[in-house]
């Protein structure tokens, strides 16, 4: 009897019998910690619903974890979104760990990737009316004044709502009263995905900022962790 326990033994130990845990990627998911990424990011969608910053199935939210991408799904209503809903990338190889069956990876997954390059902990994408009517603003302003589209920028200083936001990537502190905010803007696509290279040059134009608006879209926002991308957004 103990040597048929050693031969089973020496099989688990060449992964020749698969534990339950990777015949199963939903260990990956289910947590009764409310901190857990796939309860997070569940949590902040019905939190940016009952906002309004997102309806339906728009927007997104992506946490990193150690070597694991968490990604709400695409196609689920945000207010009814469960942690079975979640997917799971590892971020190294870029392959999914975990897909729900039926559903889709959210269309955000490239932009929330460029963000945790950045060194993010969370990324939040919303369709929040706010941010909509400012690269409105920004555009109007900017047809007036003769500048280029590739040029916007929305920029703002002398407001209270800029405290908490930090200075930028690598610096020390957070903005103050008389500091200066800037966000860059960029255009719109007609799909998703293909926002992903403007980003990537916003960001490397702008290395400071934690934001990035797409006009006549919404905003993405990302933060060290999840606590600092959610109280940025709010800002």
């Amino acid at each position: 009897m103990s040597s048929l326990t050693q031969i089973i033994d020496n099989f688990k130990s060449e992964k020749l019998v698969p534990d339950a845990a990777e015949e199963n990627p939903d260990h990956l998911v289910i947590s009764h910690d409310p901190d857990h990424p796939a309860n997070h990011i569940c949590t902040l969608c019905r939190a940016f619903y009952n906002l309004g910053w997102v309806t339906g199935t728009g927007g997104g939210t992506s946490i990193r974890k150690g070597p694991h991408i968490f990604i709400a799904p695409s196609g689920v209503q945000k207010e009814l979104m469960q942690p079975r809903d979640i997917f799971v990338l590892d971020y190294a190889s870029r392959s999914y760990l975990r897909k729900p069956p039926v559903l889709k990876p959210s269309a955000c997954t490239p932009l929330f990737l460029a963000a945790f390059d950045r060194d993010a902990g969370c990324c939040i994408h919303t369709h929040s009316q706010a941010a909509v009517l400012v690269t409105l603003l920004v555009e109007r302003l900017h047809s007036q004044q003769g500048l280029k589209a590739s040029s916007q920028c929305f920029e703002i200083e002398e407001i209270e709502q800029i405290k908490g936001i930090p200075k930028g990537r690598g610096k020390h502190g957070m903005l103050g009263y008389h500091d200066r905010l800037r966000v860059p803007i960029i255009e719109n696509t007609a799909h998703e995905e293909d926002l992903t290279s403007s980003l990537e040059v916003a960001m490397n134009q702008y290395p400071d900022t934690y934001a990035v608006l797409v006009k006549r879209h919404g905003v993405y926002v990302w933060g060290d962790n999840v606590q600092k991308a959610k109280t940025q957004c709010e800002r």
